[in-house]
């Protein structure tokens, strides 16, 4: 004697497949919904960090420049030494990493010279690490460019 098929489905354990289906495209939906926002927030926390590395800049520049004198000329001024005692040539006023000019998906350069200095940032991956680039002097105003062109003297001050 054969079961109804209302009783054979009861007796069957799992999903059918159009549950699944169902399931796994309401997930999509959701992803495709969040990973943009992730993106966005991480390239905004990229930004915070190049802004907050501006400032770490101008507090080593500042100490350089009560120590030695001068403004550095360039991040290697401000940072570790090789090896040896801290100098004029390596500070050690800032960390390995951001002497090398790449930090927190930003490019750093600093331009020393008798009568100040200037810090360009620049995102690693324009729209990936950052959308906009950065610029300051010893005025210790940070300006803006939201672009791939760099911030200047000229460009629009963070408020």
């Amino acid at each position: 004697m054969r079961k109804p098929v209302s009783v054979r489905r009861k007796l069957s354990r799992g999903f059918s497949l159009i549950e699944i289906m169902i399931v796994v495209a309401i997930i999509l939906v959701i992803a495709s919904i969040a990973i943009p926002k992730i993106n966005q927030q991480r390239m905004q926390a990229h930004e915070m960090a190049g802004i907050r590395t501006l400032t770490t800049i101008h507090t080593a520049q500042t100490q350089y420049f009560s120590q030695f004198g001068r403004y550095a000329t360039n991040l290697q001024e401000i940072g570790p030494p090789a090896s040896g005692q801290a100098g004029p040539a390596a500070a050690d006023l800032i960390p390995g990493e951001l002497a090398t000019g790449n930090k927190s998906g930003y490019l750093f350069t600093v331009t020393g010279g008798p009568q100040g200095y200037t810090i360009s940032a620049v995102p690693v991956a324009f729209n990936n690490t950052g959308r906009r680039t950065f610029f300051s002097d010893q005025t210790l105003v940070i300006r803006e460019n939201w672009g791939q062109e760099p911030a200047n003297a000229q460009s629009k001050e963070i408020k």
